[in-house]
């Protein structure tokens, strides 16, 4: 018997308006945010896939070249964001200058943990290089090393700026409030979701104060695509094991990023591994034969029992040359708009915020989840808009209550 999934379709507009470009090669919300370059403290909050990455560029240019500020130092919360920040040539749309990062400053690119990336930012500080990428585990590190004085005169851009509280124990947010006391660097803060699952305060109301907001809305972003026309957003009750129920949710003719839950979950089994070599068989009609790896990307390629093979990407594996392996296939910028380089990502942890994948069709999340900024942010891994993508859809996959 077919099961349906209950859920909330919304339809929008299709104008184009926020995929429609202007004479400097800028969207609605990046000329937005572009007009107000020249605050010190820059507050842009704007859903996913609305292009806050390439309206930091635009800005980071204009405060490197006009505002007389010596290096931008790029934040983000995990090294599978860092790719956001690659190499992009804007004065092909018509800006006056292009985004280009040294490869050794993308740190986030470089192998080795964070003691090694901390004397990297030492470097960097003291070079005439302009621009560095590295996390935000870096970024305390190098604060705690040298100090808030090191960073004077320098534009620090943090992205997933929920990531920061207000609360003293964070030290992110501690480290943004001395340099806010201190008031010799520029902030460009961008996030998608200005609001924490814990309900702390992002920042205090005194330096909230401080930064000049630009706002751009889910309802402008999604109304003015040119492609995408429907999100759903549903649920689907299970029992027994949720890898039993998947295939009545999951539909492999769909581009899917699936979510498994947190191994202390009460929906997990508490081996993530199994779940995810159960999930392949199941796709495989449990034919072992059916399924490869291909050596370049890590991929799975399983052969379902309608003969479509579709490509798999794990990222829940622990093992780090595999997962980096992976990882790197799924960065590739050669295959950034091919929609035949992946079918299905299976993650834990990864692939939330940041992620950009513009061919997903479907996110497909097992498990309660507690903050809403994590669903907000999984939603928006669906909601990119790209050719031949007219429809999406969120779905929360829980245990039926008793």
């Amino acid at each position: 018997m077919s099961k349906s999934i209950p859920s909330v379709s919304v339809t929008y507009a299709q104008n184009k308006a926020s995929t429609t470009s202007n004479e400097l090669g800028m969207r609605v919300m990046q000329e937005r945010a572009y007009e107000r370059r020249g605050e010190p403290y820059l507050l842009i909050k704007s859903p996913p896939a609305s292009g806050k990455s390439r309206a930091l560029m635009f800005i980071a240019l204009d405060k490197l070249h006009n505002q007389g500020l010596k290096q931008a130092i790029v934040v983000v919360p995990e090294k599978s964001i860092g790719s956001s920040f690659n190499d992009e040539p804007l004065s092909k749309y018509g800006f006056w200058a292009d985004w280009t990062v040294i490869p050794k400053w993308n740190l986030c690119n470089v192998p080795g943990g964070d003691d090694g990336k901390v004397g990297a930012v030492g470097r960097f500080l003291e070079s005439e290089d302009r621009i560095l990428i590295c996390t935000h585990a870096t970024f305390r590190f190098a604060v705690d090393k040298y100090g808030i004085e090191a960073f004077d005169d320098r534009l620090i851009a943090v992205d997933e700026f929920h990531h920061v509280s207000a609360n003293p124990d964070n030290k992110l947010g501690a480290h943004l409030g001395q340099l806010i006391a201190r008031d010799r660097v520029h902030i460009v803060a961008m996030t998608g979701s200005y609001f924490r699952g814990d309900a702390e305060a992002v920042l205090s109301p005194g330096d909230e104060t401080k930064f000049d907001t630009v706002t751009y809305t889910y309802y402008e972003q999604l109304n003015g695509y040119e492609h995408l026309k429907t999100l759903d957003i549903g649920y689907f009750f299970y029992t027994g094991s949720y890898a039993d129920d998947l295939l009545a949710v999951l539909n492999p003719a769909e581009k899917t990023i699936l979510h498994i839950p947190n191994v202390k979950a009460r929906e997990s089994t508490g081996d993530k591994h199994k779940e995810v070599d159960h999930i392949i068989d199941a796709l495989a009609g449990d034919r072992s034969i059916d399924i490869e790896v291909n050596p370049d990307t890590g991929f799975y390629h399983v052969r379902t029992a309608d003969g479509r093979v579709i490509k798999i990407a794990d990222l829940v594996d622990d093992d780090p040359a595999k997962r980096d392996r992976v990882s790197r296939a799924l960065k590739d910028p050669a295959q950034k708009n091919n929609r035949d380089h992946v079918d299905l990502i299976i993650a834990l942890g990864m692939a939330k915020e940041g992620f950009d994948w513009i061919w997903c069709e479907h996110a497909l999340t097992v498990g309660y989840r507690a903050s809403l900024t994590e669903i907000v942010q999984i939603i928006g891994r669906a909601t990119r808009d790209a050719k031949g993508k007219t429809h999406a859809r969120f779905t929360n996959l829980i245990a039926e209550p008793d």
